[in-house]
């Protein structure tokens, strides 16, 4: 049976990581990331602030285009999200989102299976997310699931 690869998060994005759990920013704020199968690292792939829920859906790999290759393509997301509480707080839940749509290769299934838990000790998270489908992930669907948080 195939072993688990456990791939490192790259230093930079370790950084960008920390920073990112410290912003002042009152957005909503997305860092996406994937694993380079070669050096087996999990790296940066994009940022993007003031981004809604829907807007970050629009964002994954298998919804793009430029992926022909991939009918399917893993992701992990660390969101940052304006959370409005129903007295009235506000609160900027950091999330952090495995999309892990069906289809995908298996060795590409063991790599990011086998690192997610690495990345989410490192970016100290603790609401941990998976989606099967991109369609699900949307505002309901987000608050939803803070909601047992809260």
């Amino acid at each position: 049976s195939e072993s688990l690869v456990v791939c490192d998060v790259a230093e930079d994005l370790v950084e960008k990581l920390r920073k990112f759990r410290f912003r002042k920013e009152t957005n909503n704020a997305a860092i996406i990331m994937k694993i380079d199968k070669d050096k087996q690292l999990v790296v940066l792939d994009e940022e993007h602030e003031g981004i809604s829920p829907d807007e970050l859906k629009d964002e994954l790999p298998e919804r793009q285009p430029r992926y022909p290759s991939y009918a399917a393509e893993k992701t992990f997301i660390v969101y940052s999200y304006k959370y409005q509480h129903d007295d009235g707080r506000v609160s900027y839940p950091l999330c952090f989102i495995f999309s892990s749509p069906v289809g995908c290769k298996p060795e590409q299934q063991m790599m990011y299976a086998g690192s997610k838990n690495k990345l989410v000790q490192t970016a100290e998270l603790t609401k941990v997310f998976e989606i099967r489908n991109t369609e699900d992930l949307t505002e309901e669907w987000l608050r939803e699931k803070l909601g047992f948080f809260h």
